[in-house]
């Protein structure tokens, strides 16, 4: 049907692949290790970061691109989240001191917080975190079944014991009650920090923190049905501590995780 004769097909059929088609090959198999070492969440820009950072392939990425396209392999895409914190209309805010300039020039200059919520078959989990916008690194992390006071002092807690900052580094929120709370002014001042806050109801002046909770939802809480709050909440002690902070590829800082970029930076041996 195809007047092609056997002889030739078997000719063709046995002919080694091209120089090109055989780097293809192990290209994908690169690119397949790579997506699933980050449990099924890299695109391929950070796909592209790992095969040129972290394996040393030199590679274009338009390249990548196409391999990934036609293996049916890509990423995850973000969705819109919710707001989680109240605020009270009887507390006296504190000033905004960051004026949406995130980027710092070491660590501990500046520390953005805030709460995010996720359902389970039992109920809600709260989980409230504080960042270091240096380098992305979660400084703080706690996690309960309720959003009260206790749940942000925890958190920054763990990050003043991991951190030890100096004075005047600035610790950016929303107007949460929690935040606007004495309880956790007392610890703020007690700690040699500065509060912050930004503009009521407008996310950008916490984008950062914003995209923090964004990613989160996309590569862990959204991906299964949770059953218990035990279960939800080691599952995101596991992501921040075990991949987030030491692994996952950020492109507003060189491609590099949170933990590398400040070793890189700083030569730091913090805790993390």
């Amino acid at each position: 049907m195809l007047r092609v004769s056997r002889s030739g097909y078997y000719e063709w059929r046995d002919r080694p692949l091209s120089g090109r088609a055989q780097e293809n090959r192990l290209l994908v198999k690169y690119i397949e290790q790579i997506h699933a070492d980050s449990r099924g969440t890299y695109g391929s820009p950070r796909v592209h970061a790992e095969l040129t950072l972290g394996v040393g392939v030199p590679v274009n990425r338009k390249r990548v691109e196409r391999l990934m396209r036609e293996a049916g392999i890509q990423g995850l895409h973000r969705r819109k989240r919710s707001w989680t914190t109240v605020r009270d209309p009887a507390a006296e805010p504190a000033p905004d001191l960051v004026n949406r300039h995130f980027t710092v020039q070491g660590p501990n200059r500046l520390w953005i917080t805030d709460i995010t919520e996720h359902p389970t078959e039992e109920g809600k989990v709260y989980c409230a975190a504080v960042m270091d916008t240096y380098s992305r690194l979660i400084i703080g992390w706690s996690m309960d079944n309720h959003m009260r006071t206790e749940l942000v002092t925890d958190a920054l807690g763990m990050a003043i014991t991991r951190r030890k900052p100096e004075n005047d580094t600035i610790l950016h929120s929303d107007h949460g009650s929690q935040y606007t709370s004495w309880a956790f002014g007392q610890r703020l001042r007690a700690a040699g920090l500065l509060a912050s806050m930004g503009t009521i109801g407008d996310c950008y002046d916490n984008a950062m923190m914003e995209s923090f909770w964004g990613t989160l939802q996309l590569e862990l809480l959204d991906r299964k049905q949770w059953k218990t709050r035990d279960e939800l909440a080691n599952a995101i002690f596991e992501w921040i501590e075990c991949w987030y902070n030491p692994k996952r590829r950020h492109s507003s800082i060189g491609m590099h995780s949170p933990v590398t970029f400040e070793a890189l930076h700083t030569g730091s041996d913090q805790d993390h």
